[in-house]
C-alpha cells in the first residue's frame, strides 16, 4: 500500500538513539513492534487489570487483551487513511506497558505517594521500561526503539507542556521528543482506538457481570437505534447475542465517524505532511461532535453502572491500598525490598530518587504480584 504524504514513512524516521543494524526484512517500525512484543513488560500485562482484577473472572479484558484490541483497531484505521500500520500498531502495543497493577486504582495508589516526588504518569514508566528497564543487549541499556515510537507512546494523548517528570526530562535531553507539539497522525489513530476500544468492551464486560441489563443500555437512544434494528431481524437473538450486536455496531459506528471526520481534518487543516500534522493546534484525528457527545453519554452510564458499582468501589479501594501500603513499607524500610532492587537503592542518598526506584519496582508488578508481596510483609500468618 502507498503511504500517504503525511504518513510517516520509515525513510523519513529520526532513527534510534544508539546506532543499530539495519534488517533486510522487516522496517523499522516492524523491528520496534517485534522488540516490544518479545519484551517482558508486555507478557505482564497479561496479569494486569484493566477494569476487573484479572482473577474476577477469566473472561474479562486484562491489560494485555486490550492493548491487542487496541492494536487491532489501530491497524484498521490506519489502512483505511494510508498511514503507517507498523507504526501505528507497535504504539498501540506499547500504550499501556507502563500501566501499574490494579488499573487506574493502582495508579492513583502510586500517584499518591508519589505526590511530593512529582507523581505518577504510566506513559513515563512507559517509556522508562523502553528506554531503560528492558535490557535485551550488551550495547545498550532498554529495547532502542525509533523516536517515532517513543514519541509516539509518549505523547499519544496529546502535547506535553508542564513536563514535571524527572526521568522525562532527563531523557529528552539524550533524544529530543519534541514534547510540546502533537504526535503523528499513526500515534493519534492509536490514542482513539484506544476510546473506541475501552468503551465498548466495558460495555461488554459491565453486562457480562450483571452491572446492567440491556434494556437499561437502552436509556442511550443510539444503543436503542442498534437493538431496534437487531431485533427485527433476529427476533428469537439471545441477549448474549443482542451485545455482541451492540458493542459490533458500536465499534463499526465509531471507527467510520472518526475516518470521515479526520478526512475533512485533513482538507480543512490542509494537511500535506507529517510535519504539518505536528504543528496542529488541535488532534488531526478526531471524532465528529455528535460522536463525541454520544461517548459522553456512554461514559456518564458507564459511569452510574459500572465504574461506581459497590463491587468495583470496594475492589478499588482494596487495590489502591495495597500499592499505598507497599509503597510506604519500602521507603520506610528499604531492607524490606528485594536484594536486587536494594542493590539499586543502596548507595543513592536523595529520597526522590529512592521513591522512583520503589515506585518502578510497585508499577511493574502484575496483580499477582502485588496481592503476594502485600501477603507477605502484613499477614502474620504468611511464611516468611
Amino acid at each position: 500500500m502507498e503511504l500517504a504524504t503525511y504518513a510517516s514513512h520509515p525513510q523519513d524516521s529520526r532513527g534510534r538513539l544508539y546506532p543499530d543494524f539495519q534488517n533486510i526484512i522487516r522496517s523499522p517500525f516492524q523491528r520496534d513492534r517485534d522488540r516490544l512484543i518479545h519484551s517482558s513488560a508486555f507478557r505482564r500485562l497479561d496479569g494486569k487489570t484493566q477494569v476487573f482484577a484479572y482473577h474476577e473472572g477469566k473472561n474479562y479484558r486484562t491489560r494485555l487483551t486490550h492493548s491487542i484490541e487496541v492494536a487491532q483497531i489501530t491497524r484498521t484505521l490506519c489502512k483505511s487513511l494510508c498511514l503507517n500500520e507498523e507504526l501505528g500498531e507497535a504504539i498501540a502495543l506499547a500504550h499501556d506497558l507502563g500501566h501499574s497493577p490494579f488499573g487506574h486504582a493502582g495508579e492513583r495508589g502510586l500517584n499518591n505517594s508519589m505526590k511530593k516526588y512529582g507523581g505518577f504518569d504510566h506513559n513515563v514508566n512507559s517509556l522508562k521500561i523502553m528506554t531503560q528497564l528492558e535490557v535485551h543487549y550488551p550495547e545498550f541499556e532498554g529495547l532502542n526503539l525509533s523516536w517515532e515510537v517513543l514519541e509516539g507512546t509518549v505523547k499519544h494523548n496529546g502535547p506535553i507542556k508542564n513536563n514535571k517528570s524527572k526521568y522525562l526530562k532527563f531523557y529528552n535531553k539524550k533524544f529530543d521528543l519534541d514534547l510540546k507539539r502533537y504526535s503523528s497522525m499513526e500515534s493519534q489513530v492509536a490514542s482513539f482506538a484506544d476510546d473506541i476500544a475501552y468503551n465498548n468492551h466495558d460495555i461488554d464486560d459491565g453486562f457480562r457481570a450483571g452491572f446492567f441489563s440491556i434494556e437499561q443500555l437502552c436509556e442511550l437512544p443510539f444503543i436503542a437505534e442498534i437493538i431496534t434494528e437487531f431485533d427485527k431481524a433476529n427476533p428469537q437473538a439471545d441477549d448474549n447475542l443482542r451485545i455482541y450486536a451492540i458493542t459490533r455496531n458500536m465499534i463499526a459506528r465509531m471507527i467510520f465517524d472518526l475516518l470521515d471526520n479526520t478526512r475533512q481534518n485533513l482538507k480543512k487543516f490542509n494537511i500535506k505532511t507529517a510535519e504539518d500534522v505536528r504543528s496542529q493546534k488541535d488532534f488531526t484525528v478526531n471524532f465528529s461532535a455528535k460522536m463525541q457527545n454520544d461517548i459522553k453519554e456512554l461514559r456518564k452510564f458507564l459511569k452510574k453502572y459500572f465504574y461506581t458499582h459497590t463491587n468495583v468501589a470496594r475492589m478499588d479501594m482494596k487495590s489502591q491500598k495495597i500499592v499505598e501500603d507497599l509503597f510506604n513499607a519500602f521507603i520506610n524500610n528499604p531492607l524490606l525490598l528485594p536484594l536486587e532492587t536494594r542493590k539499586n537503592i543502596s548507595a543513592i542518598t536523595s529520597e526522590e530518587d529512592k521513591a522512583e526506584i520503589i515506585c518502578t519496582y510497585i508499577a511493574n508488578m502484575t496483580d499477582m504480584m502485588a496481592i503476594e508481596e502485600h501477603h507477605r510483609l502484613f499477614d502474620p500468618h504468611t511464611r516468611f
